[in-house]
């Protein structure tokens, strides 16, 4: 392949998690049937890295707090159990389209006392082999496009039930290896760094009838950072900000026995693409558009907007011409909007907080990437070490995320001192027992 292919070959891969079935949309007319998907550049950020959440639909803001908390929302690392905890996970990633890409994902954190907690992670995008030849099919170089983000985190508690968190994010992108990719443009790995701000509420002291219950809240605004660039010209690319905000409720039925449901809800905050004057239409003023000439927007929004307009011009900025979204034969903005909101449903069964068994399910709309698809899970506690595996299951054919599967490892040493007290409490009350 040429060094120009190569190169929109790995755009394609990395322009987004559904970039797969996206389709620039080039017909104004309206009531299009043209997909509109919003695209940003290292939506490697938006991969659920962990299993739980993967066994829950993709949904981690809202949950109980574990030691992949600092993806989903580090607010919760302030009501997690124990002190200090490590978790690997490993997912191979779209096996139905290549056999060598691969996800892995570092995450800690240490929990200095009840109000402070910190958190870090390592999340580690290796977009496997690529060859890149010359216009005489002549080989340049073998190379493997890799990205990554390193980040830390500081959570608190700001009330009884209600904590805070802020973290900070390095984010690397070598797609090319800083090969020519026409036209004398020469491409460069690209850098960015980002802010998260998240919350989290947790209350304990619910019943349900005569049984324990708890009630979660969470939001994480992720990735508030500057766009990103691949080449030495101007033009640059937003990064996934992401809105992600959830519920969940947990029942205990007795010691031994919980169940989880949770839900979150998801939007990018990122613009969403007009849809532009062809040429040969006449515009508001009377002119005619001619061919080459600057772009003009005829629904929706300019997208060549700055990263903290985005952040609120994104909410109203679709275009909303196409056939799902029109409404009284014009096109409603609000509809697409709403339709750039996925969602992702979890139930969790755990037993005496040793084994778990989880379901989900992530629903995304048709003509926004149309990723619909049903999660399983299961996951094993063991002292201070943990295993858990989730699957996925598309509803729809053909679609390449089909027989992913997601691995973790965990080690909780803060559980196994949390143990030896327990055990040194019981044995103390024990004696003091007998001695009575």
């Amino acid at each position: 392949m040429t060094r120009r292919f190569s190169f929109l070959i790995a755009i394609f891969l990395f322009a987004g998690i559904s970039g797969y079935s996206q389709v620039t949309p080039d017909n104004d007319v309206i009531g299009r049937d043209a997909p509109n998907t919003i695209s940003t550049a290292v939506s490697f950020l938006t991969i659920a890295p962990d299993t739980r959440a993967g066994g829950l639909g993709d949904a981690g803001v809202a949950t109980t707090p574990d030691g992949n908390s600092q993806h989903w929302n580090p607010s919760k690392y302030v009501f997690i159990d124990t002190d200090f905890g490590v978790s690997m996970s490993y997912t191979p990633w779209l096996r139905a389209l290549v056999s060598d890409m691969n996800l892995a994902y570092l995450s800690g954190y240490y929990k200095f006392n009840a109000q402070n907690a910190i958190g870090a992670s390592l999340l580690y995008f290796d977009l496997g082999s690529m060859t890149f030849r010359g216009p005489n099919n002549e080989l340049i170089m073998n190379f493997r496009p890799r990205e990554f983000s390193l980040d830390l985190s500081y959570a608190r508690l700001l009330a009884k039930n209600f904590s805070g968190s802020v973290a900070m994010r390095f984010i690397y992108s070598n797609l090319t290896g800083g090969q020519d990719v026409g036209n004398g443009v020469q491409s460069k790995a690209g850098t960015s760094v980002a802010a998260d701000v998240s919350f989290y509420y947790k209350n304990d002291d619910i019943m349900t009838g005569n049984m324990k219950s708890s009630v979660m809240w969470g939001l994480n605004i992720s990735n508030i950072g500057s766009k990103i660039s691949y080449t030495s010209n101007e033009k640059r690319d937003f990064i996934p900000t992401n809105f992600r905000t959830g519920v969940g409720y947990m029942l205990s039925f007795d010691e031994h026995n919980d169940l989880l449901v949770t839900a979150d809800f998801n939007k990018l905050l990122v613009p969403s693409s007009p849809t532009y004057y062809q040429p040969g239409e006449v515009l508001p003023s009377g002119d005619t558009v001619k061919a080459g000439s600057e772009p003009v927007v005829k629904y929706g929004k300019d997208p060549n907007v700055s990263v903290p307009a985005a952040l609120f011009t994104s909410w109203w900025d679709a275009p909303g011409d196409a056939t799902p979204f029109i409404h009284n034969g014009k096109p409603s903005r609000f509809r697409e909007e709403l339709a750039e909101i996925t969602f992702s449903v979890g139930l969790e069964y755990c037993y005496s907080k040793q084994f778990a068994a989880r379901v989900g399910y992530f629903h995304e709309h048709a003509y926004k990437g149309n990723r619909k698809y049903v999660t399983v899970g299961a996951g094993l506690r063991l002292n201070v070490f943990g295993l858990d595996f989730a699957y996925l299951i598309p509803v729809t054919q053909a679609n390449p995320l089909q027989n992913t599967l997601r691995f973790t490892l965990t080690f909780d040493f803060g559980g196994l001192a949390k143990e030896q007290r327990d055990a040194k409490k019981a044995e103390k009350a024990e004696k003091g027992a007998r001695k009575a």
